[in-house]
Parts: C-alpha cells; sequence; structure tokens
C-alpha cells in the first residue's frame, strides 16, 4: 500500500496544472498535465445555446478533445479570458430583438429585423428553417447560413410575436 501511495506522489510531482497561451500569431497554445504542449486549440462549447457556460472543450486542429472543462467557473481566470476571447471569434449569433417587416407570409420571404449588433435583413427560405430549441428559444436560419438567435419568443413585443407566429 504505500508503494502505490509513494508512486502516486511521485507522478503528482511531474503532473503540472493545465494552462494556456497565445502563440506569436495569435493562436491559443495549449499545455497539458503531462507537460505536452498543443498549438492551434479551439475552444467549443458543448451547449451554447441552452448552457453556454457549461461545458467547454479545447480541441486539436483534428478534432480531438484534450481537456474538458465542466464550466466556466472551473477555468483559472487568465485561462478563461482567453477561452472568451476565442469563443467570441467562433461564435456569430446576433440575438433578435425585435421583427420590424415581412415580405411576405409566404417563404421564401425577407424580414427586417432588430438584432444584438443592429439592423439587418434575412431571407427565410422555408418554415423548416426556424429550429425551436428549448421551451421558447428559437434558432432561425436565414438562406446565408446565418443563424439568428430568439432567446424567449414571449419576450418579443406583440407585433415581433405576431409576424412570428405565422411562420410557426
Amino acid at each position: 500500500m504505500p508503494r502505490n501511495w509513494l508512486r502516486a506522489a511521485r507522478l503528482e510531482k511531474h503532473l503540472k496544472k493545465p494552462s494556456l497561451v497565445r502563440d506569436t500569431l495569435g493562436r491559443l497554445v495549449f499545455t497539458d498535465e503531462a507537460g505536452t504542449v498543443h498549438g492551434d486549440v479551439h475552444a467549443v462549447r458543448a451547449f451554447p445555446i441552452t448552457a453556454p457556460s457549461a461545458g467547454i472543450s479545447l480541441l486539436d486542429q483534428a478534432g480531438k478533445e484534450l481537456f474538458w472543462y465542466a464550466s466556466m467557473a472551473a477555468i483559472p481566470e487568465h485561462d478563461q479570458e482567453l477561452i472568451l476571447e476565442e469563443l467570441a471569434s467562433r461564435e456569430f449569433m446576433p440575438v433578435i430583438e425585435c421583427i420590424q417587416s415581412v415580405s411576405s407570409y409566404a417563404t421564401p420571404s425577407i424580414w427586417q429585423v432588430l438584432t444584438d449588433r443592429g439592423e439587418t435583413r434575412l431571407r427565410l427560405n422555408g418554415e423548416e428553417n426556424i429550429r425551436r430549441v428549448a421551451g421558447n428559444t428559437l434558432l432561425i436560419s436565414d438562406a446565408n447560413g446565418v443563424q439568428y438567435l430568439v432567446r424567449d419568443s414571449t419576450q418579443l413585443d406583440k407585433q415581433s410575436r405576431k409576424l412570428l407566429d405565422r411562420f410557426l
């Protein structure tokens, strides 16, 4: 029994805390517990819409998981900043705050919307491009592949809900 404890203690000496840094090209570099350095690492959320602060994975270039964080709170502060920067550069999902107008109630149609990033127009090819994710949360994909999020359809103004209901 003491022998296993001694072996574990020796092994623990050689293990390091995982860490993240940016290289000279601005890419994430991950050093795992064994001290192995992995370049060009990507951070990915497990549940970007329903639980954005739970389940963050670090992946190598081939998509192989290198490390898993159960929650944002489990990530050291310095690494958390780098991961949030990486996620912001990868994730582009404007949040629809208001549907101002719709060109027609038949698809395809052009929607004039106000998002958290400003006013824009999107082309909805079909009703199947509006997906209910969880509860009243909707994901709308436009003709260009951009995905728009409606966090809670019940919180939209009356006119927006009325226009949206015609497509649901």
